[in-house]
């Protein structure tokens, strides 16, 4: 019998239950795309070198996250495509496991639509994300239709945010706005200016030094 069958066994009147290990692995299905897996690569890198000096903070995506004893796993709820756990330790994780961690859930979650999950993102994780998890920061964004839409946790119910000028929403967890930027969702700081690859940095950088003609590959 698997783990997960194992645990469902156990009733929630039990007393002294013996948690399962906090080293799980994660089990998710791969992304049903390449521009899927683009899209959270492209948000997970922009973030972590945004906040390449912080340390309190873990990013992920299509990771599993463990928070139900009787339901550890289920063919109904798999991991966030992308998420983001603020006040807690910036490390290297198997998966996240919730009664490892503190009790801490994603304070920000971005699902990825697609024609098989968009219904199961739209409803069921939704209510997960707000009644159980409590995640103040709910997105979702469609890399091939461009639907993108955002809320936030309002008296213990998910309010829709509405756009900026430029079509642009608010997290006010992660203290950034997300909008579509050449078909891809983007962050965008308080001031609009779009946060920036790591490659787009260097790129940027090279091309001021060429400027001041000076050679980029003599520094």
């Amino acid at each position: 019998m698997s783990l997960a069958k194992e645990l469902d066994t156990v009733q929630d009147s039990q007393e002294d239950v013996i948690l399962p290990p906090g080293d799980l692995y994660s089990d998710e299905p791969p992304f049903e795309s390449d521009l899927n897996l683009e899209q959270i690569i492209l948000l997970f890198k922009c973030l972590e070198w945004l906040w390449r000096d912080r340390t309190d903070f873990y990013a992920a995506g299509n990771l599993t996250i463990y928070y139900s004893l009787n339901k550890l796993k289920t063919e109904n709820f798999r991991g966030p495509d992308f998420f983001v756990v603020l006040d807690t330790e910036r490390k290297t994780r198997k998966s996240w496991v919730v009664w490892e961690e503190d009790g801490k859930y994603p304070n920000f979650i971005l699902e990825i639509l697609s024609e098989s999950t968009a219904n199961t993102d739209k409803d069921l994780k939704k209510k997960i994300y707000q009644n159980t998890f409590r995640t103040p920061d709910y997105f979702w964004f469609d890399p091939y239709t461009l639907e993108f839409a955002g809320f936030h946790l309002v008296d213990g119910q998910y309010q829709p945010l509405e756009p900026n000028p430029q079509g642009h929403l608010w997290s006010q967890q992660l203290g950034l706005y997300l909008g579509i930027h050449q078909g891809l969702l983007r962050f965008f700081t308080t001031a609009g200016k779009l946060v920036p690859t790591p490659e787009e940095t260097a790129e940027k950088l090279a091309a001021k030094l060429r400027e001041l003609n000076i050679d980029p590959d003599t520094i």
